[in-house]
């Protein structure tokens, strides 16, 4: 497992922790690579790292997939509840997880402008949208969607693993409505049947984005988890899912 991990500097006074999935054979090869961006960093390849203990065995599974990635994984805040204002775009005075003070928007212009280019310049990465995705699971889903949107022209591709959209639904669908983005954009959503009691209206939910990235030629795929829960267990048997839609 060739994980390489270090700090970096954001504009929010405070450093971030890269956890850095490398091809077992990176450094006796001269290969350049897609990326895939992942939030929630420290849940993606060791369980010791994980928060909650289970990681999603990521590492485990990319080096015996049949494509080369580098994935960069980007560990949240610990402090409180600051994790659901880092991954929430907007702020909002009533939600089910009480009023946020969102700054996704600004957190994602640091990983566009600052973090992605200090990466394909210490690594070597293939730079373009073509070969740039993003993930994450619950409010990091939420993120990757918004990420897939906003800054359509830097990310192709996108995993929205159990993503919390309900949060900010009118807000995603509002913000987006005119905004054009390239018919090659692929967006894999997920969520687990035993997440929550009102299961029907999260799918109801996910069908409306779903629906929406049709009507503007993108492609969608939906995937329902019989009786896929909240966690890390579940999102990691969806590894060669999402990394086959989204990448084959």
């Amino acid at each position: 497992m060739m994980i390489e991990k270090f700090d970096v500097d954001t504009p929010f006074g405070k450093k971030r922790r890269l956890h850095i999935y490398l091809p077992n054979d990176y450094y006796e090869s001269n290969e350049e690579y897609p990326v895939m961006y992942m939030y929630d960093g420290h849940n993606l390849y060791d369980d010791r790292d994980a928060t909650y203990g289970k990681s999603w065995g990521l590492a485990d599974f990319l080096n015996n997939y049949d494509k080369k990635f580098i994935v960069v994984g980007i560990e949240c805040s610990h402090d409180g509840y600051e994790r659901l204002d880092e991954y929430c775009p907007y702020t909002l005075k009533n939600t089910f997880l009480g009023p946020r003070n969102g700054y996704g928007n600004k957190y994602m212009e640091w990983v566009v402008y600052q973090l992605k280019p200090m990466i394909d310049q210490k690594y070597r990465t293939i730079p373009f949208r073509e070969c740039t995705g993003i993930a994450g699971s619950s409010m990091g889903g939420l993120m990757a969607y918004y990420t897939i949107m906003k800054f359509n022209q830097y990310f192709s591709k996108a995993a929205c693993l159990s993503p919390s959209l309900a949060l900010c639904h009118n807000e995603l669908f509002n913000d987006f409505q005119n905004i054009k983005i390239s018919p090659d954009t692929r967006v894999y959503f997920s969520f687990g049947t035993k997440e929550t009691k009102s299961v029907d209206s999260i799918i109801k939910n996910l069908q409306e984005f779903h629906e929406d990235l049709l009507k503007r030629q993108a492609s969608s795929y939906i995937n329902i988890v019989l009786d896929g829960e909240h966690n890390e267990a579940t999102w990691e048997k969806q590894n060669q899912i999402y990394f086959d839609y989204l990448w084959k």
